[in-house]
């Protein structure tokens, strides 16, 4: 029966919206999605709250969430509080004693408890947790080399108290999605020595995706993903397609070690990595439930 009613286009254009993630919906079902969440959408007040609502809705549909955050500005900035002088190496933060001490503060304290907070807001149900509890990460000590500039002679950097994930034991994350619940994790692990270690986030999230056999591993940062020479998103890569742009120059600096991580993380059982703009709201709905996509995603 027709109707004299006329048909709200808003309205109309969220039905068609939902229409078009239908088949994603159904497709990633009861699968693991685990998310990076740093950069500048941490200090947004706004952002946060977007990325906290997108965590909640794929909850709500039957994916389940996990979330890693960073945190290395809030760690510089109570360094610089409390006085405690950084020291760097190649651009890698040297962490003493004193420095894990606080460094945990920050990241399983402050952050990952503000983090809860707004997941929590948004309607859903988080549980933040470091590598330590459950005996979830063990860490190793990270090994780095460099150059002599004058000798070109490779020495051994000691870093300090940063780790990188030997070992993860998924059973807290496993107990914690299967009640319902969202794990949020502080990038913090310990060592068979019993020290603690504070890990790179991004490889954080990256070793806890594979661990998981995660569908999805996306790395919220502050560019749109990879760009070619002309500045322009590359949107679909393989590991073969990484290891041309890095060899030609295409991809360098602070973008290695991400799409390193992609790479390493597809390798060991991740269906698929994508590097996002965190600055863009709500881009992991944009990148999973529409056809255009938001990021680079990286696959076998």
């Amino acid at each position: 029966m027709m109707t004299d009613h006329a048909i709200d286009p808003a309205s109309l254009a969220k039905a068609e919206t939902l229409t078009e993630a239908l088949p994603y919906l159904q497709r990633y079902a009861g699968k693991t999605f685990v998310v990076k969440y740093g950069g500048h959408a941490m200090g947004d007040a706004g952002l946060a709250r977007d990325f906290a609502e997108d965590i909640v809705l794929l909850k709500a549909v039957g994916i389940n969430p996990v979330v890693v955050h960073g945190g290395g500005p809030q760690i510089g900035a109570m360094l610089k509080k409390v006085g405690v002088e950084s020291e760097f190496i190649d651009g890698l933060r040297v962490t003493t004693k004193e420095t894990a001490e606080i460094a945990e503060m920050v990241l399983s304290g402050a952050i990952n408890k503000e983090l809860v907070g707004w997941i929590n807001q948004a309607g859903g149900r988080a549980v933040g947790i470091s590598g330590k509890d459950g005996g979830f990460v063990h860490a190793v000590k990270v090994e780095r080399t460099t150059k002599d500039p004058d000798s070109n002679i490779e020495r051994v950097v000691d870093l300090g108290f940063v780790g990188e994930p030997d070992r993860v034991d998924r059973t807290i994350i496993d107990t914690i999605s299967g009640a319902g619940m969202i794990p949020v994790i502080a990038p913090i692990g310990i060592g068979d020595d019993g020290h603690t270690y504070n890990i790179n986030a991004d490889t954080m999230a990256g070793a806890v995706a594979s661990a998981l056999g995660a569908a999805r591993l996306f790395l919220l940062t502050d560019v749109a993903g990879v760009l070619d020479k002309s500045k322009q998103l590359l949107t679909d890569l393989d590991p073969a397609a990484v290891e041309e742009l890095k060899t030609d120059g295409t991809i360098i600096g602070g973008m290695i070690p991400k799409i390193d991580t992609c790479v390493h993380a597809v390798e060991s059982g991740v269906d698929a990595a994508v590097i996002l703009d965190g600055r863009v709201p709500h881009a992991i709905l944009i990148e999973m439930f529409t056809k255009k996509g938001a990021g680079t995603l990286v696959h076998k």
